[in-house]
């Protein structure tokens, strides 16, 4: 055998040839049945198009000359889906598209009023073969679902609502619902979390929305203010009246107990002058006179056979004729 080349010719033995084309053959084989599979993903083979097996990563070899085919899906990457914005570049100042979406992002809300809702959709791959074979483009029907979905929530709640303290709610209901509805499909996908991003009015209704949020908050502020007085002033009224209550109950068990006390003494003193009357007045004359002479500045004592004793008083000076102190 020869083999030309250029303008010469060389003489080829038989067996050298058949090395070559063995050791060519083996290249191709390599060439086309190796492969590896990183670390966060699975190698998914398909036989002349079907699916055959799963592999872990790793190195691994397949039939040659594009028998099997090898699909690798990342399945602990954490991918993301935004819906009415598009970043450009995430970076330390992350870069997003001018262009808006409104396609996606303006939407109608239960009490008949138009939002600009923004969101964002992160999922990881749960399941390679569902996600190959069972649905025609995953992404998309991703993207259709999530739209559908958060459409159905922002339409059962009112605008002020979805703008304010609502956003995390829906969040959550969303990513409960689309988890559902992929689920039924088949899909393969895991959503990770929903997170609202920017909702607002269109921009042409922007500055009434403004004013009215901003007269929202300014009741919200008046109500915190007359609850903080409420809040001061009552418990103050209740104690001061809970105190003034107090003080009456005592001073009503005083009196009662002082009215009782005499009421005891005067019972014990009748009982006492029933046994002796005599002694008994002349014992409460004794103790009026000890209670009351002590109280007396002058004394005057005065014959009993005297008549008339006026003229011998000297009232508001000494005492003259027949008073002595």
């Amino acid at each position: 055998m020869q083999v030309t080349i250029g303008d010469k010719t060389y003489p080829v033995r038989g067996g050298i040839l058949h090395k070559i084309v063995g050791v060519i053959v083996i290249i191709i084989i390599l060439a086309t049945g190796l492969y590896s599979v990183g670390a966060d993903e699975v190698g998914v083979i398909q036989r002349f198009g079907k699916y055959v097996r799963q592999t872990d990563p790793g190195l691994h070899i397949k039939i040659p000359f594009n028998i099997e085919t090898v699909k690798k899906v990342k399945i602990k990457k954490v991918f993301k889906e935004e819906f009415g914005f598009r970043t450009l570049r995430a970076d330390i100042r992350t870069q997003y598209s001018s262009s808006r979406y409104l396609d996606e992002s303006i939407m109608l809300t239960g009490d008949l009023n138009v939002a600009e809702v923004e969101w964002i959709v992160q999922y990881r791959i749960d399941d390679p073969y569902k996600y190959l074979f069972k649905i025609k483009d995953p992404v998309e029907t991703l993207r259709a679902m999530s739209e559908a979905v958060v459409r159905k929530v922002v339409g059962d709640r009112a605008v002020t609502e979805v703008l304010t303290v609502g956003r995390i709610e829906i969040g959550k209901i969303v990513e409960i619902d689309l988890q559902e509805l992929l689920d039924q499909f088949e899909s393969g996908i895991h959503i990770v979390t929903v997170k609202l991003q920017d909702v607002n009015p269109p921009e042409p209704v922007q500055p009434a929305f403004n004013e009215v949020s901003r007269a929202k908050q300014d009741r919200e502020k008046m109500i915190n203010e007359a609850w903080e007085n409420y809040n001061k002033r009552i418990p103050k009224a209740k104690g001061e009246a809970e105190q003034m209550i107090a003080r009456a109950e005592g001073y009503a068990l005083r009196r009662v107990n002082r009215a009782l006390g005499d009421v005891a003494l005067f019972n014990q003193v009748y009982r006492e002058y029933r046994l002796a009357p005599a002694v008994t007045r002349r014992r409460l004359y004794l103790e009026m006179m000890n209670e009351v002479l002590p109280k007396i500045r002058e004394i005057y004592i005065v014959d009993e056979k005297q008549q008339v004793i006026l003229p011998h008083l000297d009232i508001g000076g000494k005492g003259k004729g027949g008073g002595g102190k």
